[in-house]
């Protein structure tokens, strides 16, 4: 049986391994990297602080902003809007940097499948 399963593995004349190495797909992780990294790390950035903000300076999270609304509410949904514009920004980064380039890397790894 383990020898039928052997045989059954898709066949490639790809070194994917060695494709990883080429400019164009190098590329790719740059354009990518670039754009994921600095907004990671903005985000845990403003995260943590809302959360030691909350720890650490209760008195100015209660500072009343209208009504029973204060500011700890205001920065707390305030973590929720800034989760759906990252992922506005990176669906629009995606669509307008990403994709393309994978599109062509996508076409050049089907010619050399079919070579």
């Amino acid at each position: 049986m383990s020898e039928q399963l052997k045989d059954a593995s898709p066949k490639s004349q790809i070194d994917y391994i060695a494709y990883e190495k080429t400019p164009k797909f190098k590329e790719l992780q740059k354009t990518r990297r670039n754009f994921v990294v600095p907004l990671s790390i903005f985000f845990l950035l403003w995260y943590f602080a809302y959360v030691l903000a909350a720890g650490y300076f209760p008195e100015f999270m209660a500072t009343p902003v209208f009504g029973r609304i204060n500011l700890g509410l205001i920065l707390g949904l305030g973590q929720f809007v800034t989760t759906f514009g990252i992922t506005m920004a990176y669906v629009a980064f995606a669509n307008r940097k990403i994709d393309p380039l994978t599109e062509d890397l996508r076409a050049e790894l089907e010619r050399m499948e079919k070579a």
